[in-house]
């Protein structure tokens, strides 16, 4: 605890004294920002609802607009509105988004998320785009063990978040067909800075969080921020699985006709990883909790666990904490440009590369809780004898050798002035991309006591072996090259704007991958020599096509139909016939066709905004929890609605999305004309807050209907009950520079089930209540 201090202590000083010492120096300089970015509003004059339709934005456009005249569907939220969510992890945040649909029960990271009327076949983000500033974090969203928000923090350094559901993001990012979510950093824009720090109140853990941006010179400005925290995390183990934080930076040059962004990240974080618990479930289809088991805050990472020993790719031996958790290191490097010439040609590049790796360590029952009768393995009872309820715990332990991503995006474009009054901008782009996938799969199991803190190890002869008899212990050495080029055109005349565009797809596999499976009967090695080829070829041609028509300053509506793809990556390696990733028989994607259709309007303080859609998914997948391949079409419909309202200290935001969707085709009969699972029939957020001179308040409420997974008894025989989750803040600024937070997540301490599992009597609920105080100091 000593060390953790320490190394908690130094983080915090370096960060700080950096930070101050830049702040210094820019104020030295300049006490505001002569070059400071256009704000991202309207010059029509928005409103100052949550639910600003002036406002711009630039996430899955060719052409920047504000909401009221772009016909997508976009959502905003700014740092003030973030913070205002109390969430703990990026996952969270994005519940208070409409038409958003995030399981964000797995900690930190390992979400489950996807966008309205899509399913949710398996782990991850297989039709949404994680983005930082407008690039991937990584290709994939539903690589097994490593989602994109596994590499993403939300931190100070975060100016806002955009967040587009459908519409052209299928034709102007790769493998997003959904949508696409992007945190858009600070940069510089503003002079100042910012020190927090938070402590859990009834939870241990300790943040620090800092921030200092502004200009270093005439043309010149920076940014550069981070964090770091330590503790056991919102559910208490008696081991410090939180540990670890991020710093990143970025340097801006403004010329006359564009600018040049020179940006890094260094992330080195560890954080627990939350997956299903024991529960039983009744002959209804009723989940039931096991006494001495709460969904809320069980956690089976415990000082009495042993140190997993596995198998690496090459045949060696590799033993890990098992409290290590969920392990994120990544080192990224960008450079981002662009330039305006005579006669209306910009041409843009967006550029980065980011060495990612680490380790996923979860605990996950792999079998039924039973009373046995032996003996204590470990912990201060080792030795004595134990009679009372135990589990097989399964150590889900992927090590994320390398996930490494380099990302180019060149985009040239014109504007063109037409003879009518109308406006033409035209442009083609490229996006080229190289993904690593580098993963080691090591599952032993071992009797654990069921017991929601602090189990012990209990004594039994499979302790130590393969797991689920010796299916996963798979290793993948992969490269996924993507060549996308794309163009697009705007036409707009006064109340009017069309768009469309294309996008070519063109994914290039190449690696090797092994499985003990492969090997003699009995091995404990790989047999090297039976790695099979991953070497194909795969394109598709996505399009999308719009448009808006503006009756009033006030009101508008839209449509839009698109075509998009997410190619798959490691969820058709293992447990398929080698044919279907060596090139000789065609590879399965994943398709979306969606159609869009709109109104905007605004009266006053009142901003609303409401899309009807309509969308067909066909898919494949693989689900290693179950060991169960799917191939499924899902035809859905629906409403979603966001609205905004402000008047004097008072601010609404709120949103609703009504979803009816159907299993229309599958290789298991007994889905279709069902549900798919764990689709809710109606998601809403409301996020009523109120500012008074020195102090704020609110809530943050997110509701879904129940819905149906799966269960020992077969598919959607499980209830996953209706829930509501009430978050609250209060912020106090005693002086103008200082200001105090009290933040509540889970405020009524609901239990949220995310999912069942069909193997065994096990589910998922989001965390129960967390209090985090904090003080931050601006200058």
């Amino acid at each position: 605890m000593n060390a953790v201090r320490l190394q908690k202590t130094q983080w915090a000083l370096a960060l700080s004294l950096t930070l101050t010492s830049l702040g210094a120096a820019a104020q030295t300089a300049a006490t505001t920002n002569p070059n400071e970015a256009p704000a991202a509003k309207a010059a029509e004059g928005s409103s100052e609802s949550p639910l600003d339709l002036g406002e711009i934005v630039v996430t899955g456009s060719a052409k920047g607009g504000s909401k009221m005249t772009t016909s997508v569907s976009v959502s905003t939220l700014d740092s003030v509105a973030l913070e205002q969510t109390v969430s703990t992890s990026a996952a969270e945040l994005l519940r208070s988004i409409p038409g958003i649909r995030s399981e964000s029960s797995g900690g930190e990271s390992n979400a489950n998320l996807t966008v309205r009327g899509v399913p949710i076949s398996a782990g991850g983000a297989r039709y949404v785009q994680f983005q930082e500033d407008g690039l991937p974090v990584l290709q994939f969203g539903d690589i097994a063990f490593a989602t994109p928000d596994s590499f993403v923090r939300a931190d100070m350094m975060v100016k806002r978040l955009e967040v587009v559901r459908g519409g052209s993001a299928s034709t102007l990012a790769t493998n997003a067909p959904g949508g696409i979510i992007n945190f858009i950093t600070r940069k510089g824009e503003e002079a100042g800075g910012s020190i927090g720090l938070g402590y859990g109140v009834d939870f241990d853990q300790a943040r620090y969080d800092a921030r200092y941006g502004g200009p270093l010179g005439e043309n010149t400005r920076f940014e550069i921020g981070g964090f770091y925290r330590a503790g056991e995390g919102a559910r208490e183990s008696g081991v410090n699985v939180e540990q670890g934080g991020q710093i990143r930076g970025n340097v801006t040059r403004d010329f006359d006709n564009g600018f040049v962004t020179l940006s890094f990240k260094h992330l080195d974080d560890q954080a627990p990883t939350l997956l299903p618990v024991p529960v039983r479930y009744s002959s209804n289809g009723k989940i039931q909790r096991i006494p001495g088991i709460d969904p809320r805050d069980a956690t089976f990472y415990s000082p009495y666990l042993l140190q997993d020993n596995t198998l690496a790719a090459n045949n060696d031996r590799v033993l890990s904490n098992i409290n290590d958790g969920l392990t994120a290191k990544s080192d990224a490097f960008g450079v981002q440009a662009e330039f305006e010439f005579d006669g209306g040609w910009t041409v843009a590049n967006n550029f980065r590369i980011a060495k990612n790796s680490g380790r996923f360590i979860g605990v996950f029952p792999g079998s039924d809780v039973a009373d046995v009768s032996t003996t204590y393995a470990t912990g201060p009872n080792a030795g004595d004898a134990y009679n009372g309820p135990a589990f097989t715990a399964v150590i889900f332990n992927t090590s994320l050798d390398d996930m490494s991503l380099t990302a180019n995006d060149l985009k040239l474009s014109k504007a063109f002035d037409l003879a009518d009054n109308g406006e033409v901008t035209a442009g083609v782009g490229l996006y080229t991309s190289m993904q690593t996938l580098d993963v080691t799969w090591n599952f032993n199991q071992y009797l654990l006591e069921a017991k929601g803190k602090k189990a012990a190890v209990l004594t039994s002869a499979d302790n130590g072996s393969n797991a689920f008899g010796g299916c996963c212990s798979n290793t993948q050495q992969s490269q996924y090259d993507t060549t996308s080029p794309y163009a697009f055109v705007t036409w707009q005349r006064d109340a009017v704007t069309v768009d469309a565009s294309v996008r070519r797809d063109q994914q290039d596999a190449t690696g090797t991958y092994n499985q003990l499976l492969l090997a003699p009967a009995g091995s404990t090695e790989y047999d090297l020599d039976a790695a099979r080829i991953i070497d194909y070829s795969v394109d598709h041609t996505s399009y999308s096509v719009g448009s808006n028509y503006r009756f009033t300053q006030d009101l508008a509506v839209f449509a839009r139909y698109s075509d998009g793809v997410a190619f798959n990556a490691d969820r058709i390696t293992f447990f398929n016939a080698a044919g279907l990733v060596d090139g000789s028989s065609p590879v399965p994607t994943n398709t979306i066709k969606q159609t869009e259709a709109g109104v905007k309007w605004r009266s006053g303080a009142l901003s609303t905004f409401v899309t009807f859609f309509k969308a067909k998914t066909d898919e494949s997948n693989y689900d290693v929890t179950t060991q169960k391949a799917s191939a499924n079409t899902y035809d859905s419909q629906g409403v979603e609605l966001e609205m905004g309202y402000a008047i004097g200290g008072f601010s609404l935001g709120g949103g609703l999305t009504y979803t009816d969707a159907e299993v229309t085709r599958s290789n298991n009969p007994a889905l279709e004309g069902k549900a798919p699972k764990r689709q809710a029939d109606v998601i809403y957020q409301l996020t009523p807050s109120y500012s008074f001179d020195k102090a704020s308040l609110g809530l943050s409420i997110i509701g879904t209907t129940d819905s149906k997974d799966d269960g020992t008894a077969g598919p959607l025989t499980v209830t996953l009950p209706a829930y509501v989750v009430v978050n609250s803040f209060a912020n106090y600024r005693p002086v103008d520079a200082v200001e105090l937070s009290l933040g509540v997540n889970n405020l009524l301490d609901e239990i949220g089930y995310t999912e069942s599992n069909d193997g065994r009597g096990a589910a998922r609920s989001i965390n129960g209540r967390t209090i985090r105080a904090g003080i931050r100091y601006s200058f």
